[in-house]
């Protein structure tokens, strides 16, 4: 990752009569290092009359101004860009202000909100194939997140967390700050490296941070997670440093693994707990109305984070680029897992997929986690298309999931 700063500076055509210099715009939206669905907003001085958008070298868009300010929604590529915003008056001159990094997601994928959750049984029963063709114990929590249509199964069963709950560490530490970390901060390299690279010292760090000790922090940790309805999941200490008609989306237990004392979540917590970051990056939910400082720039910030974790090939092994998931994956020896928000032109829907094998949990789990994950978006995409309910198997056959 190379940071790149917010800047601005005066770039002026030429005339035969010199002037003032224009003021460059003040950019107000997106910030550096959060995530954007594209819009990008803003203030200019009071000779502006035209404004520009520009990512790299492209002119995205372009329109005049009558007052101070200045709104667009762009498409933005799902990488980091650098979004420049150009002002002119009416003499040529202009100035210009960027900002940057800036990872982009779809402009259908911003949060909306749903009234009610729904079983959509055609996902469903493919669910159940999956599960059951996997060699082990499984579970599976996945739901649009306009519609509220999804499927489960065995989602309310224990699991061991290994790695998925360390986003509730970094939400918990962005909770306490008053404002985000710098770049290069100990406490930013530290929210990156657990995350990014689900480093495990930086973990236990952090939690010694929120609470004076590993056990502290954790006892911290479960009590927001208590605040946010996240019932059946807990932090137990730090980490080792080695290692139909209508009905309600079904949370039940059908088959739990035996994994003794220790940190335990369930498909429909971390489902949960990815649906209160993606909800707070619009100012929704829970988290932004704990006790602290933890607000929707906090959420930008940490789904910009998520997307640049380095654990591929699980939710995101069968999508397209185009459909980018922020996630946070986990594992140990017998229990590999994944859970986040994956992004699409048409919306975004969570998804948790755990998998347990007491003989050791390999890359079939992985696999598992890409099905759901693909079979979740053809079935969201075909709903949204208006079309029949049965869910083609066809749409399978190029991506080879059976």
């Amino acid at each position: 990752m190379i940071p790149i700063a917010c800047d601005a500076h005066a770039a002026f055509i030429p005339s035969a009569v010199a002037g003032p210099a224009l003021r460059p715009p003040a950019i107000v939206a997106p910030a550096p290092r959060e995530v954007s669905f594209g819009r990008i907003s803003g203030t200019v001085g009071p000779r502006a009359v035209r404004v520009f958008v520009k990512v790299g070298s492209v002119v995205k868009a372009s329109k005049p101004v009558t007052g101070r300010r200045f709104l667009f929604t762009i498409d933005l590529p799902p990488r980091d860009v650098a979004v420049r915003v150009v002002a002119e008056d009416a003499a040529g001159y202009r100035a210009s202000a960027r900002v940057g990094p800036v990872y982009g997601l779809p402009r259908g994928g911003r949060p909306r909100g749903f009234r009610r959750s729904v079983e959509d049984a055609p996902l469903a029963r493919r669910v159940n194939r999956l599960v059951q063709a996997y060699g082990g114990v499984a579970a599976v929590f996945v739901q649009d997140l306009e519609s509220g249509r999804g499927a489960a199964w065995n989602a309310r069963a224990r699991f061991p967390a290994a790695s998925t709950v360390k986003l509730a560490i970094a939400i918990e530490a962005l909770r306490r700050l008053r404002s985000r970390p710098a770049p290069g901060s100990e406490l930013y390299s530290l929210l990156w490296n657990m995350l990014v690279h689900s480093d495990n010292e930086a973990a236990n760090s952090l939690l010694v941070w929120i609470g004076g000790s590993t056990s502290g922090g954790a006892a911290e940790v479960n009590t927001t997670l208590h605040r946010l309805g996240i019932d059946d999941t807990l932090m137990y200490g730090g980490y080792a440093v080695t290692t139909a008609a209508e009905r309600p989306i079904p949370l039940r237990v059908d088959e739990q693994p035996a994994f003794g004392v220790g940190k335990h979540t369930t498909a429909w917590d971390l489902a949960h707990l990815h649906r209160s970051v993606y909800s707070a990056s619009a100012g929704r939910g829970r988290l932004v109305d704990l006790p602290g400082s933890f607000g929707r720039r906090d959420a930008l910030f940490l789904l910009w984070i998520l997307a640049h974790v380095v654990d591929a090939g699980k939710i995101d092994r069968f999508l397209p680029a185009a459909a980018p998931a922020l996630h946070k994956a986990g594992w140990v020896s017998t229990a590999r897992h994944d859970a986040g928000v994956v992004y699409w032109r048409g919306g975004a829907f969570v998804v948790a997929v755990m998998a347990w094998n007491g003989n050791g949990a390999g890359s079939s789990a992985d696999v598992l986690a890409g099905r759901v994950a693909a079979s979740a978006r053809a079935r969201f995409r075909q709903v949204g298309r208006g079309e029949r309910e049965r869910l083609d198997p066809r749409l399978f056959d190029a991506l080879h999931l059976g």
